[in-house]
Parts: structure tokens; C-alpha cells; sequence
């Protein structure tokens, strides 16, 4: 089962899952992303040109889980 994309997860592990990137504010390239793009524009960051900002959230505890943002997945319906 593919996540909805732009869902934010918390996992119990140190690496993003296969689809899924850590949320600290990486810079993505729009054209590779664009259905992620076109949800959160660029509310975090970026120039909203070429690149736009995941969301900065901080880990749960210097060795807690972290907060994961779906890169890929299902696009969300209305």
C-alpha cells in the first residue's frame, strides 16, 4: 500500500523508508518532484523556481524516532 503523498509519518528509525524523505528542510528539484510541489509549493523554502523546501521538524530525542514526509505515493483526492 503506496502512502498518500505529502503525508508526514513518524518512524522508530534513523533512515527514510524506500518513498520517503527526513523532514530537515532538504531542497528538491521541482521538475522531479512536481506532484509533491504542487501540494506544498513553497511554503518551507526554496526558490519556488527550480527548488522548494521540505518541512524542519525536529527528532523526537537525540535518538528518537524522526519525522518523514512521502516523496512518492498517491496523490490525495478531494
Amino acid at each position: 500500500m503506496k502512502p498518500i503523498l505529502g503525508t508526514i509519518q513518524i518512524f522508530p528509525f534513523n533512515f527514510a523508508p524506500t518513498g520517503w524523505a527526513l523532514c530537515n528542510g532538504m531542497l528538491l528539484s521541482i521538475a522531479q518532484n512536481q506532484p509533491l510541489f504542487s501540494l506544498i509549493g513553497p511554503t518551507y523554502g526554496g526558490n519556488g523556481t527550480t527548488d522548494f523546501a521540505l518541512p524542519t521538524l525536529a527528532p523526537l530525542g537525540p535518538e528518537g524516532p524522526s519525522y518523514y514526509i512521502a516523496i512518492h505515493g498517491d496523490y490525495p483526492t478531494r
